[in-house]
This record gives structure tokens, sequence and C-alpha cells, in this order.
């Protein structure tokens, strides 16, 4: 097979490219040709189309033996991705404990971890807790009052398993976030490269989001929504393997020909039944812990729910079904409920197993003897226990406070702004004197120190064209990943805008930077050409793509000191701050 390892297109019957100029057809020895690559594909491989390898003459270009270099690729299906997992990590694992301090919303997330693994529920703090759980390294006793909070427990059950091996401190607390965000890296190379059936494009995808500034800053903070990115990030993964282990299921239940190709056949795709299905069971558990993180996850269930419907209407239409929507809801659709929204329920309620196990008396989580207390004599007592009729009244205490908070804030943004990192959220600021610090002496004037929430420009900027491209690709060439991709982000991002008036903020969006990430390494791919271009075409292509993967990576270091709080001269701050909207 010839290599078509930087290609998003599997077009394979383009005519070969003649008359080319000496130095083109030199480019042949380094895996591309240009060539057809055969006879068309058959029903198996239009099901799971196999993965690209790089071609013979790119290991003797390499001067490696042909069959080691078949090994390498083997191996490259993990190594690349494990390469740009430790790239993230050290990224994000260096220097984890600066700023020493409680920075934005890590005044909640950080007490309310430690208090739930130690109580099972939060607790009221002393307004001055932060400044003495820094001074004493975290040795403080923990209050015995319950707290009323608004958001659910796993992600600050996650938090805190940080802070139970590593102390109550910042490390501590940031820890679990570092170590999510460096695993979604991990995460998004596998997803990447098997939803674009390439090794170098996954290792690309997750290197853009190695080097995004938003999910840097997340990675390096206690706050929920990285947590809550990476098991969505997670879900969508079970669900790709499940797409792929379905379709192969499929395929191999195909009757052959005479020739050995393998056909489509009605009665097999109308009636086969693809049991069930563990991979969609994992996902359901995914996104029931999402939503035990934060309730946008709801969102992106239903999303994600609709999504892979549809993904098994399009494979029995491809194996030959006359009637691929009936046949889905006769095999397909109740299956695929009980795996996600009844797992994803069941796992949703059941972390809330710590308030619900804490006494009725008045001294366990916030509202847990509601039903004893003020609930008592309600027409359902009968019907569902009080631990239920508590929780469902907390439940929708705090729904009634998210739809109903509109308290102005510093660092609000409405999502329109969000795609064009138009309003990043400060966490941390000061302006220390030269020589304290980390500020050099010879600043002269005051340095600056902060940690910005901001998404590297160039990747962002760059992933309004590619959404651009991606709606396109799904639209008029009904390209399966396209919609995929397209799914991810609308599924993040869409719902905030029915809450417009509500305050919200740009770090919500981390949720969806790895559909930003696979929608720019999408049009990177594209850049570098499909299979049988000329080699003028893929030179140009693989010049742009570079070029614009370059720019990214120099923004990303540009903007260090304000992702990781390192002290600058003011000078070289006010020249980072881009738009006015960023101060």
């Amino acid at each position: 097979m010839t290599s078509t390892a930087s290609s998003t297109d599997t077009r394979q019957d383009l005519a070969p490219h003649d008359g080319r100029p000496a130095w083109q057809r030199r480019l042949r020895r380094f895996g591309h040709t240009g060539e057809p690559a055969g006879p068309a594909a058959d029903v198996r491989e239009r099901l799971v189309p196999p993965f690209t390898r790089p071609g013979p003459r790119l290991w003797a270009a390499l001067g490696v033996p042909q069959a080691f270099g078949a090994r390498l690729a083997r191996w490259s299906d993990w190594g690349g991705p494990l390469l740009v997992t430790l790239f993230a990590g050290v990224l994000r694992f260096w220097n984890l404990g600066s700023p020493k301090a409680v920075i934005f919303d890590e005044t909640y997330y950080a007490k309310d971890a430690w208090a739930l693994v130690h109580r099972g529920f939060e607790v009221n703090w002393d307004k001055n807790a932060n400044d003495l759980i820094l001074s004493t390294g975290g040795h403080v006793t923990i209050p015995a009052d319950a707290s009323y909070v608004v958001h659910p427990p796993v992600g600050k059950y996650v938090i805190g398993l940080g802070e139970l091996i590593f102390g109550f401190d910042p490390f501590g607390w940031r820890f679990m976030t570092a170590l999510l965000g460096t695993l979604s890296v991990l995460l998004l190379c596998r997803i990447g490269r098997r939803l674009l059936r390439s090794t170098f494009l996954g290792c690309l995808a997750g290197t853009l989001m190695a080097v995004d500034g938003l999910h840097f800053v997340m990675s390096r903070t206690s706050l929920l929504d990285g947590v809550l990115m990476f098991f969505v990030l997670a879900a969508f993964g079970c669900l790709l393997v499940d797409r792929d282990r379905a379709r192969e299921r499929l395929a191999a239940a195909l009757p052959a020909g005479a020739d050995g190709r393998i056909r489509p056949d009605a009665h097999t795709a109308d009636t086969l039944r693809l049991g069930l299905r563990p991979w969609r069971w994992a996902a359901g558990l995914m996104m029931g812990l999402a939503i035990g993180t934060k309730w946008n996850g709801l969102y992106i269930l239903v999303a994600f729910c609709v999504m892979t419907v549809l993904w098994d209407v399009g494979a029995r239409r491809t194996a030959g079904a006359r009637h691929p929507y009936q046949a889905v809801v006769r095999h397909d659709l109740g299956w695929a409920f009980l795996a996600t929204v009844p797992v994803a329920v069941v796992t949703y309620v059941w972390s809330w197993a710590g308030w619900i196990f804490s006494p009725t008396d008045g001294t366990g989580g916030y509202f847990r003897n509601w039903a004893a207390t003020d609930g008592r004599g309600s027409s359902w007592s009968w019907l569902f226990p009080d631990w239920w009729r508590s929780l469902w009244h907390y439940e929708s205490e705090v729904y009634k406070f998210h739809v109903g908070l509109s308290s102005p804030h510093t660092y609000q943004s409405n999502p329109w702004s969000w795609i064009v990192d138009g309003r990043p959220v400060s966490y941390f600021y000061e302006s220390p004197s030269p020589g304290t610090a980390g500020c050099p002496a010879d600043a002269g004037d005051k340095c600056a120190r902060e940690v910005l929430a901001l998404g590297t420009p160039m990747l962002w900027w760059a992933a309004c064209a590619a959404l651009v491209y991606v709606l396109w690709r799904w639209f008029f060439r009904r390209d399966w990943r396209a919609g995929a991709i397209a799914c991810g982000v609308a599924a993040g991002y869409l719902p905030w805008f029915l809450y417009q008036e509500r305050t919200i903020f740009f770090f919500y969006a981390v949720v969806f930077v790895p559909f930003l990430c696979l929608a720019v390494t999408m049009l990177a791919g594209a850049l570098l050409g499909p299979p049988g271009s000329t080699d003028t075409r893929r030179v140009a292509g693989a010049t742009g793509a570079g070029v614009l993967v370059l720019l990214i990576v120099w923004n990303f270091i540009y903007f260090w000191p304000l992702y990781t709080g390192t002290a600058i001269p003011i000078d070289d701050w006010r020249a980072r701050m881009w738009l006015d909207t960023w101060v």
C-alpha cells in the first residue's frame, strides 16, 4: 500500500501524474507515488477502512530494512501517541505547584474536594481558610456544618484523590486535573488515529491540544471543566471504537462472492443483531461521570446518543439494508438506549453516595434531612424513599440557581466571543517588584505575573476556518468524520447560547477543545492533499500545513509566561495583550 498517512481523503481513483520533472519524481522515494491504489474497495473496506501505512520507499530512503520498517510502523500506533503524551505531561507537570496560591475557583473546588473525600459532603469553610491552608501545608480541621453547592460531586472526588495522595496543597489539588489533561492528549491521539485512519494525523491532533493554552491552563488548575472534558472525550472514544466493532461484525456476516469479495446483502443488513456492544456501555458510564461533574454533560449525552444511532443507520445502509432506519429501530435502538441513558443515570445517582449515606439528623449533607422535615407529608412519600425525595429537592433547587444566575462578573463573556478568544479569564495576577517573585532585577518597572485562561490564538483562529471546512465536508461531501467532529463542537458549544443572560465564562469552552483540534487536523490533512495528488500539490500542501503547525507552536511558546504565572516585565506583558478585551 502506498503512503496516505497525511491525507484525510480516502478517494483512490485518481489517475497517475505523468511527465513530472526529475525533482518531483525523486519525491516518490519518500512514500508518495501518485499511482493508482488498485481496484476499488469491497464492502468490508467501506465498512471498516484500513489504516494507512508508510510505503516501502520511505524505509528505503531512511536506510531501514522494509521488514523492520513495517515493525516500526506497527509500534508507531502506540509509540507515536505515547511520545506526544510524554511531551504534554512534561509541560503540564512542570512546576505544577506554582503559583503557590488558591487561584480563581480553586477556592471552592479544592476545599470541597477535601471535605468530600473525608466527610462525603461539602462543608462551610471559614473566610480565612485559604491562608490557613497555605500556611500550614493543609493541616486544618474540616468544619462540621454542610454547605450548599451547585455542582455534582464527581469532579471534586477526582480532585480530592490527588489531595489524598499528595496533600492538601496546590500540587495536590492540581495533580489529578494535570493527569487527566495529559491522558486526554493520549486519548485524542488514538481517537484522531481511528477517526482519520492515520497515526500521523492522530498524533498531530494530540500535539495541537498539547499546545493549546486553554487546555494547558485548565490542566494545571483544579476546576471542574477539565475533568468534564476528559470524560466527554473518553465517551466519544468509546463510541468510536463501538462503531468500528459493530461494523466489523456486520462485515463478517456478509456473504462473499465467487471472487472472494464481500457483497452487500439486504437480508443480513436488515436482520443481523449486533449484541450487547460493551464499548457502548462504557460510553454510558463515561457520560454518567461527565454529568456527575457538571450538568451540561446532559446535552452532550443527547447529542452523542443521536450520533451513534445515525452511525448504525449508515452501517446498515452500506451493508445493503433496504430499510436501514427500521432495522436500527428493531435491532439497535433499544440496546443503544439501555447502554447509555440508564447507565448514565445510575452512575450519576451513585456519585451522590457520600451524600446519600450521610446522617439524616441534620449533621449530614445539605438538604439530606429535607424529606423528614420540610418535605414531610409529601404525596410522593409512599412511593419514593426519603433519600430520593431529598436529593430530588436538592437538584430542583440547584436547577433554579443555575437558570437564574445573572450576577455580573468582570470576566464573564458571551458565547459568541468564545470561538475567537474574545474574553479570556484571568485566574491569578500580581505585580512583583524587580528582584522579587521571579521579576528580573533589571526590569526597571514592576513585572506582571499572570495565569490567563487563553486559548492559543493561532490555533483558535485557524479552528474558525477549520470548522467551515468541516461543515462543508459534512453537508456537501457527506463525510461522517466531519459530522462527528461537528457534533462534538456543537454539543459542547451551542447549548450555552440558550443561557446568554446567565453569567458564563470562556473556560467552559475547554469541553470542545479536542474537537477543535480534530477540525484543524482534518483541515491540515486536506492541505496535504488526497492520495494520487501530484508531487507539486503535495509539496505545496505540506509547506502550508507545516507553516500552520509551526505558527501554532510558536504562539504557545510566546504566551507561555501568561499560562504559567511567570513574571515578565510589564512592557512584555502589554505586548501580549493583543486585544483590548484580554485585559
